[in-house]
């Protein structure tokens, strides 16, 4: 698998795991579609039976701040006098400038926290020798500004790893995580 299938199946292990343990959880997913995560809506729009049949619904974002937005109105579900699940994993994702550009939601969304059985996972694709993007750019350091603690992945299985650490780490501490891709990670 490469690392784009490996996102695509990342919200569905999570599900499959909140199902054994007896929880009714659902995902969200939102993001920008640019580079170097290209593909990621594609494949996940290929699959959307299997998304459906798990509870996870994709909402590609017109840009960064509002799929952020989006992700962070995910998380307080429970405010809802009526919900169908006990709780929703959000994912957010975008090109590692797209980080800086959405600190202001980045920033809010992690100081307003997840709710509970939530957890929020900020998936950063970065493109150190700007191959596909118009700068180069090093995520850690915004994640850090806006206090997201930082999982950095180096191969395909740990991008499946790190992403379920992430959203257990999330869910354990009520903060967003930030889990970091390399575009030749990808």
């Amino acid at each position: 698998m490469n690392g784009i299938q490996v996102l695509v199946r990342l919200p569905i292990e999570q599900m499959r795991r909140d199902r054994r343990k007896g929880l009714r959880t659902g995902a969200f997913i939102s993001g920008y579609e640019g580079s170097p995560l290209g593909g990621y809506d594609i494949a996940l729009q290929r699959v959307q039976r299997l998304l459906d049949q798990h509870n996870i619904h994709f909402v590609p974002g017109v840009n960064e701040d509002l799929a952020a937005t989006a992700v962070m109105g995910s998380q307080i579900h429970q405010l809802l006098p009526e919900t169908n699940v006990d709780g929703v994993v959000g994912i957010w994702y975008g090109k590692g400038p797209g980080v800086d550009r959405s600190g202001d939601v980045l920033r809010h969304a992690n100081l307003a926290g997840t709710g509970k059985h939530c957890g929020a996972l900020a998936v950063a694709g970065d493109d150190h020798v700007s191959k596909s993007s118009t700068i180069p750019h090093q995520s850690e350091l915004s994640f850090y500004n806006f206090a997201i603690p930082t999982l950095a992945a180096g191969s395909p299985q740990e991008i499946l790893d790190y992403g379920l650490y992430g959203i257990a780490m999330s869910r354990f501490s009520g903060a967003w995580t930030g889990l970091k891709l390399a575009d030749r990670r990808l």
